[in-house]
């Protein structure tokens, strides 16, 4: 018999967020209305310590404001990883600066303090970690060596609601900070995203350049953009905030399990002090053929699985100009070694039980 594929990611979206959808289309308010503003204000109590949020309509949007209402244009430089989603580089291009590529520490995949202090020069402007998969990033060290350069921090949190580093939420350590509220993150709004900001003042130039430039209609202050969130969203958004604790839990028990039984590869690692919250549980495979493994993973045992991310920014074709003749040698090993397996909440002990047969199976096999 057939075995059902384990998906590598699985949205959960129920009844509950259906009525609410029902909701706001029989009030005929589906645009940017009061079910925004209250998502804004249950977002900020729930993950960032009640700092000042604007949903906005995507992830890649949040950056980019973000960076905008922080004053980041043409000839500055802004420090980034290369392993991560383009979105991240992408939107400091966008802003007319110059995303600087900085290497990461292979235990927790984020930014590498050492790295980053090695790219600073005379144009600097920011740093803006991201916290890959669930783990925050280096913030501590980070926020030393920014004060130390006279640097803003920013934080791309789009994977990692929930998680934190020595008791501070993630979203709360930076200038600004970006939460992807996309169908695969650990909670979503259909598609979405919040930034979080240091003060009203970070705030107030989000919301206004997510809405062509005003607060009063015609009274267009900036020049900005349509990157509003529909009520019909936050709707979605606002139910899923009562979930997703709960969610987060079984993860992060899904990873426990995973951790405990696998071998024959490297399993993620947990700095000290930090809260992973386990977007992804991405393993790294040394031995073999990574691209021979999860094809024989997904064909043998039907287990997806995913590789974020196989081409480092630094040599993608679109941002590849920003660095040339760049060696970031961690980042590559990352890209070559890494695997995500399925860890969202819907698992079942059964399918658990097959991730680590098939996966042991193979690490023995060095497939």
């Amino acid at each position: 018999m057939t075995r059902e594929l384990i998906p590598a990611a699985k949205p959960i979206i129920g009844d509950e967020e259906r009525a609410a959808v029902d909701e706001v289309l029989r009030s005929g308010m589906v645009a940017q209305g009061p079910q925004v503003k209250a998502f804004e204000e249950e977002f900020s109590e729930h993950f960032v310590s009640g700092r000042e949020c604007v949903a906005v309509n995507s992830g890649t949007s949040g950056l980019h404001l973000g960076l905008l209402a922080a004053g980041i244009g043409a000839g500055d430089e802004v420090i980034v990883p290369s392993f991560t989603f383009a979105a991240t580089g992408n939107s400091v291009a966008l802003t007319g600066a110059k995303p600087v590529f900085a290497d990461i520490e292979l235990d927790y995949f984020c930014l590498d303090p050492k790295s980053v202090e090695a790219s600073i020069t005379d144009k600097t402007k920011a740093i803006m970690p991201v916290h890959l998969y669930g783990h925050p990033a280096a913030m501590d060290q980070l926020r030393e060596l920014a004060d130390k350069h006279g640097l803003m921090l920013f934080e791309d949190a789009a994977q990692a609601h929930g998680a934190s580093l020595h008791g501070t939420p993630v979203g709360a350590f930076g200038t600004f900070a970006m939460f992807s509220l996309y169908p695969t993150k650990n909670m979503t709004s259909g598609e979405g995203g919040m930034v979080s900001c240091v003060d009203s003042e970070v705030a107030r130039r989000v919301r206004l350049l997510r809405n062509q430039g005003m607060e009063r209609q015609y009274a267009n202050e900036l020049v900005g953009l349509n990157n509003r969130m529909t009520d019909i969203h936050a709707a979605i958004g606002r139910v899923q905030l009562t979930k997703v604790d709960a969610w987060t839990k079984q993860r992060q028990e899904n990873a426990a399990f995973l951790n405990a039984n696998l071998e024959g590869v490297i399993t993620p690692k947990v700095a000290e002090g930090a809260t992973h919250v386990y977007h992804q549980y991405t393993i790294r495979v040394e031995a073999g053929d990574r691209d021979e493994f999860v094809r024989r993973l997904r064909e043998e045992y039907q287990v997806g699985s995913g590789v974020y991310y196989p081409i480092p920014n630094h040599r993608l074709e679109s941002l590849a100009p920003y660095a040339p003749g760049l060696d970031l040698p961690v980042t590559e090993e990352a890209a070559k070694t890494v695997i995500s397996l399925p860890v969202h909440p819907s698992l079942s002990q059964a399918d658990l039980e097959r991730i680590v047969e098939g996966v042991n199976a193979l690490a023995k096999a060095g497939a």
